[in-house]
């Protein structure tokens, strides 16, 4: 049985996704404005900005469809036509974002990826960008039947769990290990220190523990490496350098050279398996993999938001940026009070 997401949102959601191109191979909602989190009341979520990926086979295509549909939304950028739009998109984490655009009564913030893009990111973590908000609770609008895809999709939710796995001690709580997956890709991102909410990470899990089980509880089960005692809502796993050293090669590809340029000297040009095997003995190895995937996620946050003075325009950047702060501000009074 699917899990609530807010009330009444099912049909919110298809009114709006009918207002674009229909050619997706993906659409998901996520954020506030979908799922309920600690520190927001029921009559504020139903007024946050909804946010949404459209993941498309043919981005100049489907830019072009949109641009007939629904011109306004995008920023001056629309004078250079779909291909440029195009290329823009491709820049960082390979995603097109239209934001503060007023569909159906509500604020929504869209992005565009392509499907081979997002397919990398979900295998490789290349940028950690869009796969990160596929490791948290999203609401499915429509799918395909692109088999590459769905089997890349649950190679996410793997390679989370085996890199949360980690970064965890001996034995931990689920709720730890929802937290740790969700804070995957807000590792190293410069937002959360200017921007975002700090405690937003907590926010996420809090109220939405059963939609992780739901992402995650087959995938636990399922592996060899846990011993998961569902009803205790406790986990024992494996630390041994063996174990350890099973995990770290069963990283994303990106991830793994990204220890491996942190760990091994310039010059010594050992391969990837043979530092792997050096950082599961340390005993900071938890550590070493947290570094990596800040430095994943540092890059190509940096390089999106770059892009949305581009993507947006800059009164919309403003306005969208203080919108944030304004956020940031809220949950430190609040954690204060």
């Amino acid at each position: 049985m699917a899990l609530p997401a807010l009330p009444g949102s099912g049909v919110q959601f298809r009114r709006i996704l009918a207002h674009f191109p229909q050619e997706l191979s993906l659409a998901f909602a996520y954020g506030s404005g979908v799922f309920r989190q600690a520190g927001t009341a029921p009559s504020q979520s139903v007024h946050n900005m909804l946010d949404f990926v459209f993941a498309v086979d043919d981005s100049v295509t489907w830019h072009m469809m949109n641009l007939l549909k629904n011109r306004s939304h995008y920023s001056f950028l629309k004078l250079f036509g779909p291909k440029q739009i195009s290329n823009i998109q491709s820049c960082g984490a390979g995603i097109y974002y239209n934001t503060l655009v007023r569909c159906n009564g509500r604020m929504i913030k869209y992005g565009v990826i392509g499907t081979d893009a997002l397919i990398d990111d979900l295998l490789h973590w290349k940028t950690l960008y869009v796969a990160g908000r596929l490791q948290k609770p999203v609401k499915i609008l429509t799918q395909n039947e692109n088999g590459k895809l769905q089997a890349a999709l649950l190679s996410n939710l793997k390679s989370a769990v085996t890199a949360a796995f980690l970064m965890l001690p001996e034995s931990f709580s689920e709720e730890d290990l929802y937290m740790q997956i969700a804070g995957l890709s807000y590792s190293g991102d410069f937002r959360m220190i200017i921007g975002e909410d700090r405690s937003k990470v907590l926010n996420i899990v809090k109220e939405n523990v059963p939609h992780f089980q739901k992402l995650y509880s087959n995938i636990l089960q399922e592996c060899s490496q846990v011993v998961y005692k569902h009803q205790l809502g406790r986990l024992e796993i494996d630390k041994s350098p063996e174990g350890q050293f099973m995990q770290l090669m069963a990283l994303p590809r990106t991830l793994q050279q990204k220890i491996t340029s942190f760990v091994d000297p310039p010059g010594k040009n050992r391969d990837v398996e043979e530092v792997l095997l050096k950082v599961a003995h340390d005993p900071d190895c938890g550590l070493v993999v947290h570094q990596g995937i800040s430095g994943i996620v540092r890059t190509s946050s940096l390089i999106q938001s770059s892009k949305t003075i581009l993507t947006a325009g800059l009164k919309k950047s403003v306005t969208y940026s203080m919108k944030k702060m304004y956020k940031m501000t809220k949950g430190c009074l609040r954690k204060a009070s």
